[in-house]
């Protein structure tokens, strides 16, 4: 065997391996669904909503996805900013300080949008749907386990 086709046969038997090692993790490990998911699945699969209330959380799902989705990119930016900032300032100068601040801000700001989005969308429900919509931001807030 030539040493060319051990290094090949090498490769591809770490590259099984990974392959393997990724679909036993994944059968094993459970992944915990974000809160955003168990919401939307509540909603849409068992708070039997009817043809308005629907309309209107599509439509308010859709305005904050584009809202996220900004508040998102800008959060991306601010670690670009804050990985100038560290590179510029090589320690926890002025420069870093305020772009730890900002993106603190912007973190912030989507919190607040998600909580009004949240709150927005339990307005359209019935009460009694209201009360299990609760329930599930309630758990989803005070698990233990993420």
């Amino acid at each position: 065997m030539t040493n060319r086709t051990r290094i090949l046969l090498v490769v591809l038997v770490a590259f099984a391996s990974a392959i393997g090692g990724v679909f036993v993790g994944r059968q094993l490990i459970p992944v915990k669904e974000p809160v955003e998911t168990e919401l939307h699945a509540l909603l849409h699969r068992q708070l039997d909503l009817d043809s308005q209330q629907l309309a209107a959380i599509e439509n308010i799902e859709e305005r904050f996805a584009m809202r996220r989705r900004a508040l998102e990119l800008e959060m991306r930016a601010d670690n670009a900013r804050l990985a100038a900032a560290i590179r510029a300032e090589q320690g926890y100068g002025p420069r870093v300080d305020s772009a730890v601040d900002h993106s603190h801000q912007v973190m912030g700001e989507l919190q607040k949008a998600t909580l009004e989005h949240i709150f927005e969308m339990r307005a359209v429900l019935r009460p009694d749907q209201a009360q299990r919509f609760d329930e599930a931001v309630t758990r989803a807030l005070t698990a233990t386990e993420r």
